[in-house]
């Protein structure tokens, strides 16, 4: 069939029609998609999309958040950290997120202490808040710092040998009290011999390694205190001065000598005397934590007569510990017969009760205050466990950890012998077979 000139103008026109009909569908898509923005996460656990607890807060942030992030020029790295708040931003347009290079600017960095790995500040409302490390955990509950934090008072005994939540000595607390305050979370110094009550503002009492007994009076204003349902904090060292109206009153003493746990040399640190913690059990705590905390000395505690009190063993060491009386030198072993005791040992309680249907009671008593002292604060996870500590302690629920989402079977796993097939497979037999059969064929043709 011979087409004639008028029909090949007709499907000339046609096809034009279709052809911008197809570029305007296009165009129009391409113009939506700016519009609109929609997105379906299939994965498993939705790893994906923030947590409704997270978009709950968000929703609760009625000014701009500003993000800082001093991160070294790793393209890699700061992807990642941009994909994480570009989930947040999707929620809150007006969270921004700027990137600082800290070798550029190391006067800064200097002064802002900024980490090797890096440091992001969270700034709302003229508050800030620090973060070392990134997920959506530990970025909510910095926002939800920001967002509910208000004032909290505590009080810290003096007058003993106490570690000063001020001093700037090793064994004194001056950082992590500087980080307190960054909190809205005040510390008041309390000598109960110049001031024999404790402020009725005070919503956590803290005893911090003590080097001398309490007076009979100061012990009863601590008591009273209990009784009316107020939250402790009690720390004390293997060389600590005992307080034993106290530890009767709670249930819990310490046990003699010195905790030394070789599982601590796996990790390169060269003395047995620190206990190096990575697992810990179910509670509110310790809830998705998952960095290393180091203990340096501590002592090991025991529940003894039961009281009106829900006693619950929270930090322990490893099963490779014991209890050393002797001297803590490298070559220190188990002695059955020195009153030492193997592993693995409690190094924290965490104690509660409920007063009158009122409120939930909370104490901890731990056997080192070291782990925030001003020579090991910044040891691995441990600043980041002592603020969940005075977090949990005042009561403030709203900080618990968000749960962390992980996607399952992540890791393939194979067995050795599948490993080597599937390696001399495509190493080795599937190329062999792909030139033989070249080969083969070329023969072929060639003899035609």
């Amino acid at each position: 069939m011979k087409l004639s000139r008028s029909i090949h103008r007709k499907l000339r026109i046609k096809n034009s029609l279709i052809t911008c009909l197809l570029i305007s569908l296009l165009a129009g898509l391409a113009w939506f998609s700016t519009q609109f923005n929609a997105q379906w996460d299939i994965t498993v656990n939705a790893v994906n999309t923030l947590s409704p607890a997270t978009q709950n807060v968000l929703n609760s942030l009625h000014s701009p958040v500003k993000i800082s992030a001093y991160i070294k020029r790793d393209p890699s790295l700061r992807a990642q950290i941009a994909q994480l708040v570009a989930r947040y931003t999707d929620y809150k347009p007006d969270l921004t997120l700027s990137f600082i290079d800290p070798d550029s600017n190391p006067n800064q960095a200097r002064e802002l202490n900024i980490a090797s790995t890096g440091t992001l500040f969270v700034d709302y409302q003229d508050r800030r808040e620090r973060i070392n490390y990134l997920d959506e955990s530990t970025l909510t509950n910095a926002l939800t710092q920001l967002a509910y934090g208000n004032d909290r008072w505590i009080s810290v005994l003096t007058g003993h040998g106490e570690r000063a939540i001020d001093g700037r000595a090793n064994f004194d607390w001056g950082q992590f009290g500087q980080e307190l305050t960054k909190r809205n979370i005040k510390a008041q110094t309390l000598n109960l011999a110049e001031m024999p009550a404790i402020p009725d503002n005070a919503q956590l009492l803290i005893l911090a390694s003590p080097t001398v007994k309490l007076l009979p009076g100061e012990i009863n204003i601590i008591k009273q205190f209990l009784d009316q349902g107020g939250h402790f904090l009690w720390l004390y060292d293997p060389d600590s001065a005992g307080q034993p109206e106290l530890e009767s009153y709670l249930g819990i003493t310490r046990l003699p000598g010195t905790v030394m746990d070789t599982q601590a040399l796996l990790y390169g640190v060269n003395d047995a005397s620190f206990v190096l913690i990575g697992r810990y059990p179910p509670h509110p705590l310790t809830q998705n934590f998952q960095l290393m905390t180091l203990f340096p000395q501590s002592a090991a505690l025991e529940s003894q007569n039961s009281t009106v009190f829900d006693t619950q063993a929270w930090l322990q060491s490893s099963e490779k510990s014991w209890t050393e009386t002797g001297s803590l030198s490298a070559d220190a072993v188990f002695n059955a017969g020195d009153l030492e005791k193997l592993g693995p040992l409690a190094i924290a309680y965490a104690l509660k009760r409920e007063i009158e249907g009122r409120k939930e009671q909370r104490i901890l008593v731990m056997g080192d205050g070291d782990f925030i002292a001003n020579a090991f604060i910044g040891n691995v996870g441990n600043a980041d466990l002592g603020l969940r500590i005075i977090n949990w302690l005042t009561g403030d629920d709203r900080m618990v950890a968000i749960p962390i989402k992980k996607a399952p079977d992540k890791e393939l796993l194979l067995p050795p012998v599948a490993v080597a097939v599937m390696g001399f497979g495509f190493l080795l037999i599937i190329p062999a077979v792909l030139i033989i059969s070249g080969l083969l064929i070329w023969r072929k043709r060639k003899r035609r």
